[in-house]
């Protein structure tokens, strides 16, 4: 594994496992308004993501066509406020295992269309490695209590979760990570205030108190500025496909965390299914071939391979 892909993963590491406490986080915001709480997230993430965006983002921005901020919007709607709210609506008929069941298969599903649309066959080891993930997302969290609306409303937040990487893709180039949060963050606070006001009327927006200004901190300047810098940073150097095996960490990460606010145990199962998305992320991105290739390829140099000569072998394409 060379340093762009290591550093590609580790970031996109990082941002699941940082996504993941955010369940956590949100366990003490059941009392806040919905609409009003995404609205201060991503109005605050946003305001500290522009310093950082670099120069010519304004150029960069208007050099966007009406497809492309047609895109943005979707985007936020679908991939930040729509997954949000489809997570919410879900646990009201639903126990929180189920959204996260059907969220965790997010990396089949991406690992299925992000080569489609970009006119090629799906990667078998890959799609091995997210059903890996998918399986091991189930055992950490199992399966709740819920009903048709609450499996609906699931199926709504994969649909969320899977877009928040396909929706990127076209856009990330252009904009660059820093550029591409900060902007997607503007739009997800303008959508958020306009359902708020839509649903909730003058209520939808009130002060926080100290717990929830403390959540809502935590959710806006570490899981929004820092995870989706990270998140499209290393979706830029290894793909959406590779990229979502890591949200497998999601729920790993949710359990984990869960004790420590006392919502929640972490036992052998958990333990298990950690184990199987570790298996299913080091498979899908390619890290158990590398491993098994460099032992043959030590052994190889003391047997007559030009290395031993002091001649360089070209690498092995991946």
């Amino acid at each position: 594994m060379n340093a762009t892909t290591t550093r590609g993963a580790l970031l996109a590491a990082l941002a699941c496992v940082l996504v993941g406490g955010s369940f956590t986080a949100n366990s003490v915001l059941g009392d806040y308004p919905w609409a009003g709480g995404q609205f201060l997230r991503y109005a605050l993430a946003c305001l500290l993501l522009v310093p950082a965006a670099g120069k010519g983002a304004a150029g960069r921005l208007r050099a966007l066509t009406p497809r492309q901020w047609a895109r943005l919007a979707l985007l936020a709607a679908v991939g930040m406020v729509g997954f949000n709210l489809a997570v919410i609506a879900a646990e009201r008929t639903a126990e929180p295992a189920v959204p996260g069941v059907f969220v965790g298969c997010a990396p089949v599903a991406v690992a299925v269309l992000v080569p489609l649309l970009d006119g090629r066959r799906p990667q078998r080891v890959v799609l091995y490695g997210s059903l890996l993930v998918a399986v091991g997302a189930f055992t950490v969290q199992g399966w709740g209590r819920t009903d048709g609306t609450g499996i609906a409303f699931s199926v709504c937040a994969l649909a969320g979760e899977v877009g928040f990487a396909v929706l990127a893709v076209p856009v990330l180039r252009p904009l660059g990570p820093r550029l591409l949060s900060a902007t997607v963050c503007a739009v997800a606070a303008l959508e958020s205030a306009a359902v708020g006001l839509l649903v909730d009327g003058t209520g939808w927006l009130r002060r926080p108190d100290t717990v929830e200004t403390a959540a809502l901190l935590w959710q806006a300047v570490v899981v929004t500025v820092v995870g989706f810098v990270c998140w499209y940073m290393g979706m830029q150097r290894i793909g959406a496909e590779r990229a979502t095996l890591f949200s497998g960490l999601i729920p790993v990460a949710a359990a984990c965390t869960a004790p420590l606010v006392g919502t929640g145990s972490y036992g052998p199962a958990q333990a298990a299914g950690s184990a199987l998305v570790g298996l299913g992320v080091a498979l899908g991105s390619g890290a158990l071939r590398r491993a098994e290739r460099a032992p043959r390829g030590r052994a190889l140099q003391g047997n007559g391979r030009p290395e031993s000569r002091g001649v360089r072998v070209p690498e092995t394409p991946e």
